[in-house]
């Protein structure tokens, strides 16, 4: 009875207690982003101890005590906003309310970076659920947790996605860089690297990125050449008071911190400038011998410069400011063996060593202007320059290696040794101007905006001076007999070289997208994208014809400036000097080919030029049929025009030649979101793109390596001169909590004609661009979950964990090709080039919390992908494989007070082998190239004023 009588009475409290409260709810907007919901801004009753925070939909709900209330609405680094409320026993009152960094009625807070919340894991996790379309992205917030230092190692993080280690290569469901395009800001960016598409993502530093998305599922507002993905890093911005922020940093490689006799080439410094530009590349030749230096101090370094500020004015105008400078350079030591193995090739190198001495540099400005509530303009302008300083030492030993012997069975001939000494700078500038706009009044509607950017991108790709030398008899160089020296290998003039290669790419690219809000429905984009990029490429080559009484001089590796320098060169053919050898160009002036005179300079080796213009026009609709349905029709229009003109000596009478291709492509996309509930989505997409060959897979020009010869096609610009792709993706999202998510995605792609790298049937093994065949096919599935596993009572979260897992299956039907260059397969279907089975990423972070001025955040950060195609093999010759690669890194950061942060990296604990295997040939399985990275550790110390 007692029991009975107690339940009763809590019963009637409780019902007393709601009687005297009524209920307000609404929605938080973010005045700074076009009026999006802003999630975790802080509700209260003032004088209360009353409040909640915004969900991730901006959304809130309290239970206030009747009569006249104060509300507050506040978020750090925004103006509190309070509102007087009269709430009613019983009923609900809605109050919405929009927050900016301005405005305010009453209180004056201290303003720091707004972007921070942009740049936060919930914050994208809540554009990931609210986007009309399939997109994923990674914030600064998340960057520093995991640890993660540039935007390459940024993508890889996102599930389907995978980095090629010791490389520049990102795939993203099993395509490569043919298949992606990168933006900034939504703006085209340029390459690096005239083998690649897209550019080195690892150039962008963290510190410039506010986020970096991936959009898997095609719209209308990208461009046509979307395959597998477009990735696009927003630039970080600033609105605040002002700070600078310095971080210096040290680390050492475990492979290359014991090398005391680490080389480095002459001519390149410290910070990854090559001394001698606008010299003639024959005086270089001639005033510049082979000699590598010694360092003895492999340690890497950097030093990074963050400064922001802004400036308020009138009538809610701001002008913010923010600007990075970094510098970092690594040192790499590699060893094993190096093999060139193709149909005609049999060349290995066992006892192969790398130095590599790479530099980074980058500066960003960043000008945001909030000319008022309605109109912004953003001005980025970024510079990058990347070197690559490599020495590389490739011994053989009782292999048949010289062009005379190769035919012969590969346990016969001679011994070899080949040193390539190569420094390689790549100048980037790109300039970006934006602009957002909302119109309103003068007949406008409140719902018109108006979003536009232009930019101006320029590459300077430089390899400024290459040495190569080839040796025989290395073998014997340390014996007693005087007739096994090591001599140089004089098959031709080019056996020993030096070579220089240039590009400048210029593009000049814009967008304009009008957004119409027809009804509370009904949202209506018309745009335009357009774009040029031309290309100017060109490279000499110079050979050492030495004499027949030098050809058996004796060589010691260590001083070949013993025998490279002007007092042994001789400047007449066919008259004894005493000299050891002339200098050779592949073209020399016209009239002076009979000459005895070396007519020096001479004329390019190889050039071409490259011309890519696209025009698009789009119009799509996001339409909210009801709380459930959002659908995005999208159509687009887009016109490509390629060509391709060059001047290349490997073909013949053929060397002179040009190809242009222009078709114009009606593009259909579908996008439908389907909303289980608040926290559920059910997604669905279908579009139809192309794909564009690049300059480099068109241009005719093979650039050699040591142990591989990659050249491009001309014929892939004949009909078909581009690839239709179909693209159909479904996914289901679950967003648990605020940074909590689990999806589950299946995907599947149609590539027609699909362009694969494979050896050409020639007498050099060079790798060419075929379309190989009518048809590949992808289909794979993606599951991905984010968990925070334990969470404090003020709800911060201590240990949390993500992990992503993609399973992808690949084929293609091969063809036999002819044309300017063949290939044939013996087998009727394969893989995809590039396609791992499986990608795996995982991570777990712990944090704890119960410091007052220590905040330690600690992550392990793992990686995977499976086997996967580097190059198709053609006839008898199998398929070169890139071997599957797991990677943990340990990221230990720590924040001490308000201004200081000392923070740990150990990168690749693992230190697994980077392997390439040459399949199915008949020795077996032939490794390629087998070599360790080493393991990475390293501490950072950051002060912020």
């Amino acid at each position: 009875m007692r029991k009975i009588l107690l339940i009763a009475l809590l019963l009637l409290c409780n019902l007393t207690f709601a009687q005297d409260k009524g209920t307000v709810t609404g929605t938080v907007t973010d005045k700074e982003l076009n009026n999006e919901p802003l999630p975790f801004a802080n509700v209260f009753i003032k004088g209360t101890s009353i409040g909640t925070t915004t969900d991730l939909d901006g959304k809130y709900t309290i239970a206030a005590p009747i009569g006249n209330q104060v509300l507050v609405f506040s978020f750090v680094g925004y103006k509190t906003i309070e509102k007087p409320i009269s709430v009613v026993v019983g009923k609900a009152i809605t109050i919405n309310q929009v927050l900016g960094a301005s405005g305010g009625e009453q209180l004056e807070e201290v303003q720091i970076n707004a972007t921070v919340n942009r740049e936060k894991e919930s914050a994208l996790l809540l554009e990931q659920k609210k986007a009309a379309v399939i997109k994923e992205s990674i914030g600064a917030q998340e960057l520093a947790k995991k640890g993660v230092s540039d935007a390459a190692a940024a993508v890889s993080k996102i599930s389907g996605v995978s980095k090629q280690e010791g490389s520049s290569n990102v795939y993203v469901r099993g395509l490569g860089d043919r298949y992606l395009n990168t933006t900034l800001n939504g703006l085209s960016l340029p390459s690096n690297n005239i083998s690649k598409k897209n550019i080195d993502l690892s150039l962008f530093p963290s510190d410039i990125i506010q986020n970096v998305s991936i959009s898997k599922a095609y719209n209308s507002i990208f461009y046509s050449d979307f395959a597998a993905g477009n990735i696009d890093i927003t630039s970080k911005e600033y609105k605040g008071k002002g700070f600078v922020e310095v971080e210096i940093g040290g680390s050492a490689n475990s492979r290359a911190i014991d090398r005391d006799d680490f080389q480095k080439t002459d001519g390149s410094g410290a910070f990854g400038f090559y001394g001698r530009y606008g010299h003639n590349p024959f005086a270089v030749v001639l005033s510049h011998g082979f000699t590598t230096r010694g360092t003895y101090a492999p340690i890497n370094s950097s030093l990074t410069i963050n400064a922001g500020k802004s400036f308020d004015f009138k009538d809610e105008s701001r002008l913010s400011f923010f600007a990075t400078a970094s510098f970092s350079n690594k040192y790499e030591y590699r060893e094993g063996p190096v093999v060139d193995f193709s149909n005609t090739f049999n060349r290995r190198y066992p006892n192969s060593r790398e130095y590599e001495y790479a530099t980074q540099s980058t500066a960003m400005l960043s000008a945001l202007y909030k000319i008022n509530g309605n109109h912004k303009l953003k001005f980025t302008s970024l510079f990058l320059n990347s070197s690559s300083d490599q020495v590389g030492e490739y011994g053989v030993l009782g292999l048949g290696t010289n062009r005379d012997a190769r035919n012969e069975s590969v346990f016969d001939g001679g011994s070899s040794f080949q040193k390539n000494i190569q420094f390689n700078q790549d100048l980037i500038f790109v300039n970006q101007i934006t602009g957002k706009h909302k119109f309103s009044g003068n007949g406008f509607s409140d719902e018109l905006k108006l979003d536009w950017g232009v930019g101006y991108n320029n590459v300077i790709a430089h390899e400024p001076d290459r040495k190569r030398i080839n040796l025989e008899n290395y073998a014997f160089a340390l014996d007693n007999d005087p007739t096994t020296n090591p001599v140089f290998l004089t098959n031709n003039s080019f056996d020993n070289q030096r070579y220089f290669q240039k590009i400048n790419d210029e593009e000049l690219n814009s967008r304009i997208n009008l957004t119409y809000k027809t009804s509370e429905k009904v949202s209506l984009n018309f745009g335009y994208n357009g774009r040029l990029k031309l290309r100017n490429f060109e490279n000499q080559r110079y050979g050492y014809n030495f004499n027949d009484a030098s050809r058996n001089i004796l060589v010691d590796v260590n001083n070949l400036d013993a025998i490279f320098n002007i007092d042994n060169t001789q400047f007449f053919r066919n008259i004894s000097t005493g000299k050891l050898y002339t200098i050779e160009s592949f073209r020399t002036l016209p009239g002076y080919e009979d000459s005895n005179f070396v007519t020096l300079p001479g004329l390019p080796e190889n050039t071409y030029e490259g011309e890519l213009q696209i025009h698009a026009g789009y119009i799509s609709a996001v339409i909210n049929a009801n709380d459930k349905w959002t659908i995005l029709p999208g159509i687009r229009l887009e016109n490509v025009n390629q060509s391709i003109n060059y001047d290349v000596i490997n073909l013949g009478v053929n060397g002179i030649g040009g190809q242009n291709a222009s078709e114009t492509f009606v593009l259909p996309s579908l996008s439908v979101k389907y909303a289980l509930n608040d926290d559920q989505n059910l997604r669905f997409n279908f579009s139809k793109t192309v794909s564009i060959p690049e300059f480099k897979e068109v241009a005719p020009f093979v650039y050699e390596g040591v142990s591989q010869r990659v050249g491009g096609n001309p014929d892939l610009l004949s009909d078909p001169s581009f690839s239709n792709v179909f693209n159909l993706d479904l996914k289901y999202e679950w967003f648990v909590t605020r940074s909590e998510l689990v999806s589950l995605a299946v995907f599947g792609k149609q590539i027609d004609d699909p362009v694969n790298l494979v050896v050409a049937n020639d007498a050099t093994g060079t790798q060419r661009y075929f379309r190989t065949g009518d048809k590949a096919t992808v289909v794979g599935i993606e599951l991905e979950t984010k968990k925070n596993i334990i969470v404090n009572s003020d709800e911060e979260t201590q240990l949390s964990a993500g992990f992503n897992f993609t399973y992808m299956n690949t084929d293609q039907d091969l063809q036999a090709q002819q044309g300017l260059f063949s290939t044939g397969f013996d087998r009727t279907s394969d893989k995809l080039q590039g396609a791992s089975d499986i990608l795996i990423n995982a991570n777990v972070t712990y944090s704890p919390t119960q410091f007052d001025n220590y905040k330690p955040v600690a992550s392990l950060v793992f990686s995977y992908f499976s086997d996967r195609i580097d190059a198709l093999g053609s006839g008898q010759l199998g398929n070169i494989v890139e071997k599957s690669v797991p990677v943990l890194d340990l990221i230990w950061k720590n924040k001490i007070g308000k201004n200081w942060e000392a923070n740990l990296t150990v990168k690749n604990l693992l230190d697994p082998s980077i392997q390439r295997v040459r399949e199915g040939t008949s020795f077996g399985d032939v490794i390629l190239s087998d070599y360790q990275r080493g393991i990475t550790a390293g501490i950072s110390l950051k002060y912020k004023f």
